[in-house]
């Protein structure tokens, strides 16, 4: 093996142990700065996907977006729902079908949520040395694009077209 086949590995390896507990250590200190209630991340990534679709998911649609489960999405909404955060509004010709909304309450968790998050981070990054907020900062476009390229190598995407047949998703 040789040395940039080493330092991929050596990086794999690091990040792969790090990722988990600094996106808990943030979420824990959002929470705790704020005093925010305690909603676990799969319930704040799903208010994430509806609050970038104002005119709402249907289940499947969240499912794809999140790259869960569609039975994963049913039981987060159930929670949900009995919490007041997501409402399910049924569509007008199929009572089968609903499309998912974050609730007005969600909303302004979510926006309480990214607001402390900003903060927490930013004086945490404040405490560092110049160096390191430097390289921090140098990562940044790294670390999206390899975001953008396990999301293109994860085979169980299935990519989703804007309207379903037979899902009128128009506000009108």
């Amino acid at each position: 093996m040789d040395n940039s086949a080493a330092d991929t590995g050596h990086v794999a390896i690091e990040l792969g142990r790090l990722l988990g507990p600094l996106r808990r250590a943030v979420l824990r200190a959002t929470r705790n700065a704020e005093g925010l209630p305690d909603l676990p991340e799969a319930q704040i990534e799903l208010l994430r996907a509806l609050a970038a679709a104002p005119e709402g998911l249907a289940p499947r649609e969240a499912a794809a977006r999140l790259r869960i489960a569609p039975s994963t999405v049913s039981n987060l909404v159930r929670a949900m729902t009995a919490a007041g955060l997501v409402q399910r509004v049924p569509h007008p010709h199929n009572l089968r079908t609903v499309t998912l909304t974050a609730s007005a309450e969600a909303l302004r968790l979510l926006e309480r949520y990214d607001s402390a998050s900003t903060a927490t981070l930013a004086r945490a990054s404040d405490e560092l040395p110049p160096t390191d907020r430097a390289a921090l900062t140098a990562a940044l476009p790294a670390l999206s694009r390899l975001l953008l390229t396990l999301q293109q190598q994860d085979p169980s995407v299935a990519r989703q077209p804007a309207a379903r047949e037979g899902h009128d998703i128009s506000t009108d």
